[in-house]
């Protein structure tokens, strides 16, 4: 890996200042605003006290907020981001591209969720994310779904008087929702319907070169936790001035950057869009913890949606059984609609098969049209608007 960035700064070609894209600065609030939406930052606490960031689109660029019918009329859509991701996820194109604004300027209150960990929620009332004891980065998505998901809800309901909300969530995001519902199943009267892209529960049949470290999960875990290193690709500025200096150069290599991306989910070249490529690698990865993505290599192991394996010894303390419990997909009985890619290497068919079967109200399965359709598509690609987001607004008036 080194030689390899290595071998990339020493390319030629690299962008003159002038040609810099300089969203690549942005962080979310600042690319809201610059794109004509109006934007608030709250702060949410968890019961076991994390504070995360929810970032707000409370209307579109034409809405007005001193009405109080008006306000009370907008649904709230709460959209929640996939693994070593952020809230930026939603907002990664043109107002009439990116999922969130063209939800927000139907006439929806957008809220954007950041799980524990990543660039906008990595703080804690008593935990320190840069300590040395790692005890911060001790959660996987069995916490994301147990404590964040509801603290989010709760938080959106109260705040804006709705008794229920509609979530929208991508990768990770789904897998949080399904394993929070499971776990707590009182939230699903809080939830008008929720609508799973590139939908993750089971992962035994992904096509991602992840499955072959797999096996070796334990072993990596434990090398990095050696190394003091219980934070799992977070984001920094040094990264971003790389992607300024590579992926933003000459086609060759925003392409080597772009295949990267699709190596790991899909190949679709024809739906990405190249020139937001600076800005979505200068805001992915944001970061999680190594047992978040441990976690998942579990599953790849095991072929079950499950909680997290401690070890026998730990899973009898925690679990009070050797083997982790998995988790119970029937408790799981808001409406649930997927929407899925033949071509996505993450969230695939089969997976997406056998969550569609054990679902007791699962109200749309939809297979996107296009075969090439990747686990990105659905919230960058091209035709996301198209595809994803004008079948989104058909289906929501309808709960």
């Amino acid at each position: 890996m080194p030689y390899l960035l290595l071998f990339l700064f020493l390319l030629p070609g690299v962008l003159a200042d002038d040609d810099i894209n300089p969203d690549i600065y942005l962080d979310v609030p600042g690319l809201i605003t610059k794109y004509g939406f109006p934007v608030e930052t709250h702060i949410v606490q968890t019961e076991d006290g994390y504070l995360l960031t929810l970032h707000r689109i409370p209307h579109g660029r034409q809405g007005d907020t001193e009405d109080h019918n008006r306000v009370m009329a907008r649904q709230p859509i709460l959209m929640q981001h996939g693994l070593l991701s952020s809230s930026s996820s939603w907002i990664m194109g043109a107002p009439e591209k990116a999922p969130a604004y063209i939800m927000a300027d139907a006439g929806y209150d957008i809220w954007l969720g950041n799980a524990r960990g990543n660039t906008y929620s990595r703080n804690h009332t008593k935990l320190d994310p840069d300590g040395r004891d790692g005890k911060f980065w001790d959660f996987s998505w069995d916490e994301m779904g147990y404590f964040d998901v509801p603290a989010m809800i709760d938080y959106i309901l109260n705040k804006t008087g709705h008794t229920t909300l509609f979530y929208i969530g991508h990768s990770m995001g789904t897998t949080m929702f399904f394993a929070g519902m499971s776990a707590r199943p009182e939230y699903n009267s809080k939830v008008k319907a929720m609508f799973a892209l590139g939908p993750v529960a089971t992962v035994s049949h992904i096509l991602s070169p992840i499955r072959l470290l797999a096996p070796l999960t334990r072993e990596i875990e434990a090398l990095f936790l050696l190394l003091g290193h219980n934070e799992f690709l977070p984001h920094n500025r040094l990264f971003t001035k790389w992607v300024e200096k590579i992926c933003a150069a000459q086609r060759y290599t925003k392409l080597m950057c772009v295949n990267s991306i699709f190596l790991l989910t899909g190949f679709d070249q024809a739906q990405f869009n190249m020139t937001w490529l600076p800005v979505i690698l200068a805001n992915n990865p944001a970061g999680t913890s190594v047992r978040t993505v441990a976690h998942y290599a579990q599953e790849v192991e095991s072929g079950k949606f499950q909680h997290y394996d401690f070890g026998s010894r730990e899973n009898m303390r925690r679990y009070n059984q050797t083997k982790p419990p998995q988790y119970n997909l029937k408790n799981v009985v808001a409406p649930v609609g997927l929407l899925w890619g033949i071509n996505d290497f993450l969230a695939d068919p089969k997976d997406v098969a056998h969550l569609a079967g054990s679902l007791p109200n699962m109200v749309h399965d939809v297979c996107m049209p296009r075969p090439s359709f990747n686990h990105i598509d659905f919230i960058w690609g091209d035709d996301a608007d198209k595809l994803v987001v004008r079948l989104l607004l058909k289906y929501l008036p309808f709960y």
